[in-house]
């Protein structure tokens, strides 16, 4: 008979074990960690320093998909080399807010990289890319393969 791991607390109850009960305590207390002492970074739940990034492979192309929100379409550039695709980005933000006698003015910048493996070979001539509502959007066309010389027996 199996029979699992059991904490044993201050309660008169008994509870089973749970190693990611300990996991998800670690994490909110280094998002509490976050929060505190860096919020201007306004971190939240889930969010990561970089953007992740869709990798789809179709019958004649591979598409790139990532979320940008606040990058303007200038600050992002994108190069295709040995199978990976490298997405970096800026993203320059201004605040000025006054109420009452009050006045304050906030910036930000932040900066990002991004490296992924394509799935196949692909070529940069008709590649075509889109930046819309803050979602950049990479197609790029599969290479064709080149064609193998057929070497004959005599």
């Amino acid at each position: 008979m199996k029979r699992g791991l059991i904490r044993r607390g201050n309660s008169p109850s008994v509870s089973r074990w749970d190693p990611f009960d300990e996991i998800k305590q670690t994490q909110d207390y280094l998002n509490d960690l976050f929060r505190e002492y860096l919020p201007s970074v306004q971190w939240k739940g889930g969010e990561t320093l970089a953007p992740l990034v869709d990798v789809q492979e179709k019958d004649d192309s591979v598409v790139v998909t990532t979320d940008l929100p606040g990058v303007d379409k200038k600050d992002v550039d994108i190069r295709v080399s040995e199978g990976m695709i490298e997405i970096s980005a800026t993203c320059k933000k201004e605040e000025e807010k006054e109420e009452e006698g009050y006045s304050q003015k906030e910036r930000s910048y932040s900066s990002f990289s991004r490296a992924v493996s394509l799935p196949a070979s692909v070529t940069e001539e008709g590649a075509t890319a889109k930046l819309e509502e803050g979602v950049l959007t990479v197609t790029l066309p599969k290479a064709k393969e080149a064609e193998k010389p057929k070497i004959p027996i005599e």
